[in-house]
């Protein structure tokens, strides 16, 4: 249904009252009963969640969203939901079925006061006799899932297309054969091959202009002047032709100017250039020189002294032709050459106007055969037999389509108008390809991805913290990839390589491994730390590279102790260079100055927080931390309040129509993280805890007390 007629639909109706819900920051519509479903088409476009959807890749009955898919693009729109709406609405006495979901669809439920209905009853009906319940009073979508089965089994289909299997009769099933063999076939709803009326006609139609062509060899004596044999004839006379007709030419050149007669018949020189050849009676050379010697008014030997390339099509012209015609003669003049030119121009002609077939390989016998038994009718009777069927099986199909439109419709409009199965938490949408646990989380939302780095392009717009994962299960025989959201804890430990487990739709567990991260913030709790985080990574960095620098410089000197080891004892001793009193003092200079910065950096800030009030300190403590901290929350803030659904689907070929926020309490349902269960018995006895000590605790108190006191002597807080 195209939008025109949607708005022409609309004009016609009478005006639905809509009841919307809020979820996700923007308005969502309730479809709960049959005359919302049936209202869609009224309700204006900009209004739906999504205007699109792929027919694969999500978690849907594929059968339902292939009979949906009217143009077979792979994608469901708007404009297929409204007409498939309709269309099962018009089948049902109440069309508040299509809103329950029901597996079964009763029989007493089909509208049987239209001629559709009364089809698809019949049809239904059909279908459970077939299946052994005549008696039944529901049809299931379990029933109807091979009715493709019951349709090829059946002798005639009403497709319009005849198999061999549904041809009885030995003598017309060959003429199918041979229709095929010229024309083609088409398949079947079986599957097998067979022939259309239109293949049919076609036959036939070339049939009986061959067999025209050829009543006329009947009445013209002078076409056919060899009986069956002329058209061999024609062929060994056209083989050698053109050359007969250079002969000829070059006799009568001779008869011009008797000194043409030796160059004619080519040079001396020209044998030369052969006689340095491997020659054969085949060669290309060769067959380039006349038939024979030529002469003034000689005639065309046919046998004996002719060109050896020419020899074996020379004697089919004499077999074929001459001595039929002629009689046995050994030449021929140019006067008899032309006679015989003569009778092949008259069947020339006739050949030139033989129609373009493909029936022509059956021969006319055989095509006479079958145009005079009578055939044709009989072909054409058996392909209006199977078309008259056409109505019944269509609506076999049709009870197929109606009761996975009565289970699935309102589900997918749900998760299509609106998204509130997503939203309202009543089960998993669509899209949702499962549940991912990794790094004691479970995310919930996770949607299937064909290629990760065309996804993660659109995908990085949305906001999300978002985790690609290669999900392997048998061995890794099965592999599919999952974009799992972590909406909730941090992404400290999140790394590629980390392993997990993916639970699908049906139960199934994947084994998941961690391929790419599109980082976003996942809390402002997270971004509170992270400088802190960050400073402290880079220190813990730069203090593992120091150490094992020393670590390596250690292992060197060692090395080159024990290779300095076997030198000889007689060997002179290096000089030990002197105490560089100069060198050692620059050094603790430069460390006496860097103390000394950082001393005037903490006795500044001291005294700065002591020229204040006691109730002002915490005030000037929480300023400071939001001074190194707030950057980065402000900016996890909006990053938070702009993560949208949109770009996640959209990069899997939906069309979302809303900006389909995922705020911070939606997100953090989206994402579990571990906690004890309610009432659990809980232990904080760890045999093996580590062993605290109490002293580091006190050197650092020492320190800072001491640094506390230099501070304020710099200051003059204790006076000269």
């Amino acid at each position: 249904m195209s939008l025109t007629q949607t708005t022409d639909f609309n004009a016609v109706s009478r005006k639905h009252e809509w009841r919307f819900f809020r979820a996700g920051g923007f308005d969502q519509v309730c479809i709960d009963d049959g005359a919302d479903l049936l209202a869609l088409g009224q309700l204006d476009q900009k209004l739906w969640v999504a205007l699109s959807c792929p027919t694969r890749g999500i978690e849907f009955d594929a059968r339902t969203l292939d009979l949906i898919d009217d143009d077979h693009n792979g994608h469901i729109r708007a404009a297929e939901i409204i007409a498939a709406v309709k269309w099962a609405g018009a089948l049902l006495k109440d069309a508040g079925l299509l809103a329950k979901g029901l597996d079964a669809l009763p029989l007493c439920a089909i509208d049987d006061a239209n001629d559709g209905g009364r089809h698809i009853l019949a049809a239904a009906r059909h279908i459970l006799q077939s299946l052994g319940k005549p008696d039944a009073n529901i049809i299931s979508v379990a029933d109807t899932s091979d009715t493709q089965t019951l349709v090829a089994g059946m002798r005639f289909n009403g497709d319009g297309i005849i198999p061999l299997r549904s041809v009885e009769d030995a003598g017309v099933q060959t003429v199918v054969k041979d229709i095929m063999e010229c024309c083609g076939s088409l398949p079947d709803r079986s599957g097998e091959q067979g022939i259309s009326a239109g293949i049919a006609e076609q036959f036939f139609t070339q049939a009986q202009a061959y067999v025209a062509w050829w009543q006329r060899v009947e009445g013209e004596a002078a076409i056919w002047f060899l009986g069956e044999d002329t058209l061999a004839a024609a062929d060994s006379y056209h083989a050698v032709k053109a050359k007969v007709e250079d002969y000829f030419t070059r006799c009568r050149m001779a008869a011009y100017d008797p000194r043409a007669a030796a160059p004619l018949s080519r040079s001396v020189e020209d044998y030369q250039v052969l006689a340095n050849q491997d020659l054969d009676a085949g060669a290309a050379g060769v067959a380039a020189f006349p038939l024979a010697v030529v002469g003034a008014g000689k005639p065309l030997p046919l046998t004996g002294s002719v060109n050896p390339a020419w020899i074996s099509a020379m004697q089919s012209l004499h077999d074929k032709v001459i001595v039929p015609i002629f009689g046995n003669k050994d030449s021929l003049v140019a006067e008899e050459w032309n006679a015989l030119d003569k009778k092949f121009s008259v069947l020339e002609s006739w050949l030139a106007e033989k129609p373009e077939t493909s029936v022509e390989k059956l021969g006319i016998t055989r095509i006479r055969a079958i145009l005079d038994n009578g055939l044709q009718s009989a072909i054409m009777d058996l392909i209006g037999q199977d078309k008259a069927l056409e109505a019944e099986v269509n609506a076999i199909a049709s009870v197929d389509k109606l009761v996975h439109y009565c289970r699935d419709l309102h589900t997918l409009v749900n998760n299509f108008v609106s998204f509130r199965n997503f939203y309202t938490g009543t089960g998993k949408a669509v899209f949702q390809a499962g549940t991912l646990y990794l790094d004691g989380r479970s995310c919930e939302l996770c949607v299937r991805v064909d290629e990760v780095n065309k996804h993660a392009a659109l995908a990085n717009l949305s906001r999300v913290c978002l985790v690609y994962c290669e999900c392997t299960r048998d061995g890794g025989s099965e592999k599919i990839f999952i974009a799992a959201a972590f909406t909730a804890g941090d992404s400290d430990q999140l790394m590629v390589g980390r392993n997990g487990v993916f639970y699908d739709r049906k139960g199934q567990d994947w084994n998941a491994t961690i391929i790419r991260i599109l980082e976003h913030p996942i809390s402002i709790r997270q971004a509170f730390w992270a400088p802190y985080k960050r400073v402290g990574k880079m220190i813990g960095e730069q203090v593992q590279k120091l150490a094992a620098a020393k670590s390596q410089a250690t292992e060197e000197k060692l090395f080159k102790t024990a290779i300095e080891s076997g030198v000889k004892a007689e060997a002179a001793k290096p000089t030990v260079p002197p105490f560089d009193v100069a060198k050692f003092a620059g050094i603790f200079a430069a460390i006496g100055l860097a103390v000394g910065a950082l001393g005037t950096a903490a006795a500044s800030m001291l005294a700065g927080l002591m020229g204040l009030k006691w109730w002002q300190l915490p005030f000037a403590l929480i300023g400071l931390l939001l001074l190194v901290s707030g950057p980065a929350m402000l900016i996890a803030w909006f990053k938070l309040h702009q993560r949208n659904l949109g770009p996640i689907l959209d990069a899997n070929g939906w069309a979302v129509n809303a900006r389909a926020k995922i705020n911070i309490p939606f997100g953090t349902s989206l994402t579990g993280i571990a906690k004890l269960p309610e009432g659990a018995d809980r232990s904080l006895i760890d045999p093996y805890a580590e062993k605290k000590h109490v002293w580091p605790y006190y050197v650092g108190m020492a320190f800072v007390a001491g640094m506390l006191l230099w501070s304020m002597w710099l200051v003059g807080l204790f006076g000269k």
